[in-house]
């Protein structure tokens, strides 16, 4: 089939799956998106809604998408990746990177911090309480700095802000 047409079928195809999905409740719909968004066929989609975990992470998405965290670089000494007292790093809050707000270089070493203190801040709003409530907000890159054998060390500092506060 030329490529033309095929693109019209596909086209067709989506505007008829839309009509259906016009028609289901909104219960529907979102379990309709999710599969759609994860790939899933119907046999894994039975398995996913079959924990209750994962609707209720699903029920608590939309106040999820307003979420921001940012990762701060509080200290800095010696980093290779040029990282400075100021630069930010941005998830949202289901733990994608947002490399579009980040500095041009990321060290993947200071993921290794990162992502724990993201992990935590996620979970945290799942469970509905506060991420900035968390005792101990700052960790360390995996570098060591110059007086322990590395070269340089950054530290973090975590804060989850509403999508319109971020300070972009």
């Amino acid at each position: 089939m030329p490529w033309g047409k095929k693109k019209v079928s596909t086209v067709k195809w989506k505007v008829k799956e839309r009509k259906r999905e016009g028609n289901m409740n909104s219960d529907d719909r979102k379990w309709k998106m999710i599969q759609r968004h994860l790939g899933y066929n119907d046999q894994e989609m039975i398995v996913f809604k079959d924990d209750p975990r994962n609707e209720e992470v699903l029920n608590k998405g939309g106040d999820l998408a307003n979420k921001t965290i940012i990762l701060e670089v509080v200290e800095s000494h010696g980093c290779n990746s040029k990282h400075k007292i100021g630069d930010k790093f941005f998830f949202d809050a289901f733990g994608n990177l947002l490399t579009e707000l980040c500095p041009k270089k990321v060290c993947g070493y200071s993921l290794n911090a990162a992502l724990m203190m993201v992990f935590t801040a996620n979970e945290m709003l799942f469970a509905g309480i506060d991420p900035n409530t968390i005792r101990f907000k700052r960790a360390g890159c995996f570098d060591v700095g110059l007086e322990c054998g590395g070269w340089g060390r950054i530290v973090l500092e975590l804060r989850v802000v509403e999508k319109s506060n971020s300070n972009l």
